[in-house]
């Protein structure tokens, strides 16, 4: 038995989301006409209570958009040091953007901390023109943002002349473990790049979601980077179906992931189990020897990531598996 718990891009399209593909009404999305597509944006903007978005192919494009439509070139981008922007894009931002980057303390924000670190502007320094925050956690094992900090975020980069941007990958699992209402996450921030391909199970796509004029320049943004796409309804048609199908089915991927952290000692938020090993890449090679799949995260730190295409039989088989595996190669 193999057990892929590398990551919730992992997913394959349901039986239901492939006839729904199939049966997807489609037109040429650069100009405009792909009903399927208009319906999806449109969908996506009112959960978060903004006027408009945008569907792009993956979520680094949807991130580097938004960075690019809060951030001038040469402007600053303030984030924290494990976020997904800065870590896991391959310098997008300084190279599409010219952005320069600056990071704090990697792991949950807190106000306190931004705050340190938020640059005004003056004689000889470059000023915070935004903020990203990673909802959920990635790096940060599936963690959720309290609304209260979110909230804090948004005052203080208000008052500071800041925009600020959510990388939310995973904001519909911090949506299902916290109850917080999607348009509560969405009137907190300017920008935010929203998946439809992990947790959610659809096979490609994000969404930009922001204003009615920032829509616009994000679609010319999309073009330049090569995002802009024809009769793409068919990809569209995976996402409605996953917001229709996929969304509540989380709290299953949540419970799972606490089973197998409770096994390992480990506490868990959403569906991301965090393991802390001596030696990360040793560790997830004798998980492989015992079907089970874990990605890599650090030279100390492997991931299980639980999603729709792992059920009970896979859990209660890494349960098994993996506890021994960290005794021994911790001893």
């Amino acid at each position: 038995m193999i057990v892929d718990l590398r990551s919730d891009t992992l997913t394959r399209p349901t039986p239901g989301m492939r006839q729904a593909m199939a049966a997807a009404d489609v037109g040429d999305d650069v100009y405009g006409e792909d009903p399927t597509i208009n319906a999806l944006e449109e969908r996506v903007a009112g959960l978060f209570g903004h006027d408009s978005a945008v569907f792009v192919p993956s979520g680094t494009m949807g991130n580097q958009i938004c960075l690019r439509l809060v951030v001038p070139a040469a402007g600053e981008l303030l984030c924290d040091a494990d976020a997904h922007v800065v870590t896991y894009e391959h310098g997008g931002a300084a190279q599409h953007g010219g952005i320069q980057s600056r990071t704090y303390q990697g792991g949950l924000a807190t106000v306190e901390g931004v705050a340190r670190e938020l640059r005004p502007a003056g004689w000889g320094t470059v000023p915070t023109a935004a903020v990203s925050v990673e909802q959920t956690h990635n790096r940060g094992g599936g963690a959720v943002h309290s609304l209260e900090v979110l909230t804090g975020l948004r005052e203080l980069t208000l008052a500071n002349g800041a925009l600020l941007h959510c990388d939310g990958a995973r904001i519909w699992n911090a949506h299902v473990a916290s109850g917080v209402p999607l348009d509560a996450y969405g009137s907190l921030f300017d920008t935010l790049s929203v998946c439809l391909s992990k947790g959610l199970g659809a096979p490609v796509g994000s969404v930009v979601v922001c204003s009615a004029e920032l829509a616009t320049e994000a679609r010319v943004l999309r073009k330049r980077l090569g995002g802009g796409m024809r009769q793409a309804g068919v990809l569209a048609a995976a996402g409605l179906y996953a917001l229709d199908q996929h969304v509540e089915r989380l709290a299953e991927d949540h419970a799972r992931a606490a089973r197998l952290g409770a096994a390992l000692g480990v506490t868990t938020e959403t569906n991301i189990v965090p393991i802390t090993v001596p030696d990360a890449r040793a560790f997830a090679d004798a998980a492989r020897s015992e079907g089970v799949l874990l990605g890599v995260v650090g030279p100390h730190r492997v991931r299980a990531v639980v999603h729709l295409d792992v059920d009970d039989d896979g859990i209660d088989h890494a349960i098994k598996a993996l506890p021994p595996l960290v005794h021994a190669l911790s001893a």
